[in-house]
């Protein structure tokens, strides 16, 4: 497989992901592609792995997991005015509410929670993998999730 085949059958799948551990489309897209960019200088070496698509997953969550302490994401990150509210339907005005808290939950995890979380309930990975991902004993990745899961049910208590 070249590499060129490699983006075009996996990269739409490794947005998603990104997307998932950031909660930010644009910082995901920033994620992928500094990924991608290493990948391509390593294409050799992740072309011969057993399972090139595990492969550059894990350097994708290794990248997201070391994003602050790396020089590419010292940057200022904006966020756009909140805009106004219209009245608008309470059902619409709720769910976007929730969606909000829950990605506010999400971002006051640690990175290897949450990408424990993610490689979990979103990737739908065994701990087997997820722990070949993220590089740790597949006690570190159900020790992860357990703590990720406690944070968030402690979260939920407070606001119910």
């Amino acid at each position: 497989m070249t590499y060129e085949e490699f983006v075009d059958s996996r990269l739409t799948a490794l947005l998603r992901y990104a997307v998932m551990l950031t909660g930010d489309p644009h910082l995901a897209q920033d994620l992928v592609q500094e990924t991608m960019v290493r990948v391509q200088l390593k294409w050799r070496r992740v072309a011969r792995a057993d399972a090139p698509d595990r492969y550059v997953r894990r350097m994708l969550t290794n990248q997201y997991i070391d994003w602050q302490r790396g020089s590419w994401v010292k940057r200022v990150l904006l966020r756009a005015e909140p805009e106004k509210q219209v009245a608008t339907v309470v059902d619409h005005a709720e769910v976007g509410a929730e969606r909000d808290q829950i990605w506010q939950w999400l971002d006051r995890l640690p990175r290897r929670q949450r990408a424990a979380l993610v490689l979990r309930y979103y990737e739908d990975l065994p701990d087997g993998d997820i722990a070949e991902v993220l590089g740790c004993a597949v006690g570190t990745v159900r020790s992860s999730i357990s703590r990720a899961l406690a944070t968030l049910r402690a979260e939920l208590v407070e606001v119910c």
